[in-house]
């Protein structure tokens, strides 16, 4: 079973999220919002696809390279947390 369907409920709720999110901003264009207001709605959509990318790959790491809290190598367990990290701090 795929990652992805395990946490199924969790990520579809996310993805609603910014499909409401978008539609905000479409809102915001149609009734003339000023223009700061529209970058702060895109600027709340770019971190919430942001933490969704990160979830996603973290998920992929744990499931299809090396889950670090189970992989019985105690090398390839570290590498896979350290790079688990990276990414965190990267996508932040």
């Amino acid at each position: 079973m795929s990652h992805i369907s395990k946490n199924k409920t969790k990520l579809l709720a996310r993805v609603r999220r910014l499909k409401g999110q978008i539609e905000a901003i479409e809102r915001a264009m149609e009734t003339d919002v000023p223009c700061a207001e529209v970058l702060n709605l895109v600027a709340s959509i770019r971190g919430a696809v942001t933490g969704l990318t990160a979830e996603l790959i973290e998920d992929h790491i744990r499931e299809h390279v090396s889950n670090p809290d189970k992989d019985d190598d105690p090398a390839r367990a570290q590498g896979a947390s350290e790079l688990i990290d990276v990414i965190r701090m990267y996508m932040k």
